[in-house]
């Protein structure tokens, strides 16, 4: 997987994420971009992200740079406090891919960077330091992860979530102790499991088969009424109700937005489209991907949130919590939808509020190890061949009754399943997105189509 920047930031194996490499791409977006009063740095705990901090550091610094070291954080941690301090950031993470793979997402001062940033920054590939001997600014701020904490108690109320029974899966995700540390303070009774010294990729919105077996049989052992989780840069959340099931990211997004008093919501073309049903003032749907997300939401005016299909919120205005007033955050948050849809259920099972929304539901998984060069062809086909698509779904058992071409190929049956299905831009993934009107037949449908994408490829 040869390094690649694109709506995820820059992200590849971290054998040719070299150095000259990195502090390139990091003098890029210094040149191209407002980076405000300096530049925060975090990271999350893969092996490689020390080092490549150190690059992010260096590269900075010789563009004459204030930097802002904050050590091991989340991603939406680290765009807080560096918004607040109306500074740049430079997270490096793989999110939730392999510990082989790494990367670098970049923030404005204004929030994560957009499309039309992504541009300014691929055109300034090659600016050259300003000086070889950097003698600006340097410091630590070791405070990131505790205002964090702060921002969702305060929101929230300490009482908040008292008497709930919430395991946490902590294995290698950056933001495992300040999302015990929230919950700890929200009132709940925290069961850490599965915690990691080994980076392990989970990865929220196609969560494998293994680890959902596991967190039913936590869930059951612990007698627990819901578990959460995030990926490695804890900007996605993961959240099982109290059978053990996994709730869907989009509709915990539906429940926040709704929790929050959106007017507006923002969200890509794979997310569950029971959201047009819950009577919002306006819905707008966008290509996969938070920079098309944000532009979606800067279109927008008054209360507009955006969140995807893998559960990152983001928040576009001063938003009214249970107890407090939840500043705008406009990149991937895991830990307010999360807490806001535990909320939402009171008292009750968590299932019984679940089961309040539209009766719609979404799956997703991937195929791993699938060089790009197989699966963007194999989808090109399908986006301008009927004949292609119509042979494909009829393995499937059914017929296309239209066909939505925003971001990969949507394909809808003439039953109205859904079935989706999209090359990944930065990894060698081949992504199948379904929906349903009931998880059995989606969960059904997902596996069938990922044995006829394999067979295909």
């Amino acid at each position: 997987m040869a390094p690649k920047f694109g709506t995820s930031g820059l992200r590849g194996l971290v054998t040719e994420l070299t150095s000259d490499l990195v502090q390139d791409h990091v003098r890029a977006f210094i040149a191209a971009c407002d980076t405000g009063h300096g530049l925060f740095v975090g990271e999350d705990l893969r092996p490689s992200s020390p080092r490549l901090a150190e690059d992010v550091t260096q590269a900075a610094r010789g563009m004459g740079v204030p930097v802002t070291t904050c050590g091991a954080v989340p991603t939406p941690a680290l765009a807080l406090a560096a918004m607040q301090q109306g500074a740049a950031a430079i997270m490096v993470t793989g999110s939730h891919i392999p510990a082989d793979r790494n990367g670098l997402k970049f923030y404005t001062p204004q929030g994560e960077i957009t499309k039309t940033h992504e541009t300014a920054i691929l055109a300034a590939l090659g600016t050259k330091p300003k000086s070889l001997v950097s003698e600006t600014i340097l410091r630590q701020d070791d405070t990131v992860g505790a205002g964090f904490v702060a921002r969702n108690v305060a929101g929230c109320g300490a009482g908040a979530l008292t008497g709930r029974r919430i395991g946490l899966y902590s294995h290698s995700a950056v933001g495992r102790d300040l999302l015990a540390e929230i919950l700890t303070g929200l009132g709940a009774e925290v069961t850490e499991l599965g915690r990691s010294d080994t980076f392990i990729p989970v990865d929220t919105e196609a969560v494998a088969p293994d680890v959902r077996r596991q967190i039913k049989a936590w869930v059951a052992e612990h007698r627990l009424d819901a578990l959460v989780s995030t990926d490695g840069d804890s900007d996605r959340p993961l959240l099982a109700d109290e059978t053990g099931r996994i709730v869907p990211g989009d509709i915990m997004g539906q429940i926040t937005a709704e929790a929050l008093a959106a007017e507006a919501v923002v969200t890509p073309i794979s997310s569950n489209s029971g959201v047009t049903q819950k009577g919002f003032a306006r819905v707008a749907r966008t290509r996969i991907g938070s920079p098309y997300v944000i532009a979606g939401m800067e279109a927008l005016a008054g209360r507009v949130v955006g969140y995807e299909a893998n559960g990152g919120f983001l928040l576009g205005f001063a938003a009214q919590g249970p107890a407090g007033v939840f500043a705008p955050l406009p990149t991937r948050d895991c830990v307010l939808p999360l807490l806001m849809t535990l909320i939402a259920a009171g008292a009750a099972p968590l299932s019984q509020r679940v089961a309040q929304e539209p009766p719609v539901f979404t799956v997703a998984d991937r195929l791993q190890d699938v060089p790009q060069d197989r699966t963007q062809p194999f989808v090109a086909r399908l986006s301008r061949d009927v004949a292609a698509r119509a042979g494909f779904l009829a393995k499937l058992g059914g017929q296309e009754a239209g066909c939505d071409l925003t971001d990969g190929v949507r394909m809808t049956l003439d039953d109205g399943r859904v079935v989706h299905i999209r090359p990944s831009g930065n990894a060698p993934e081949l992504r199948l997105y379904i929906e349903a009107k009931d998880p059995e037949t989606a969960q059904a449908l997902l596996s069938e189509g990922l044995h006829h994408l394999a067979q295909a490829l």
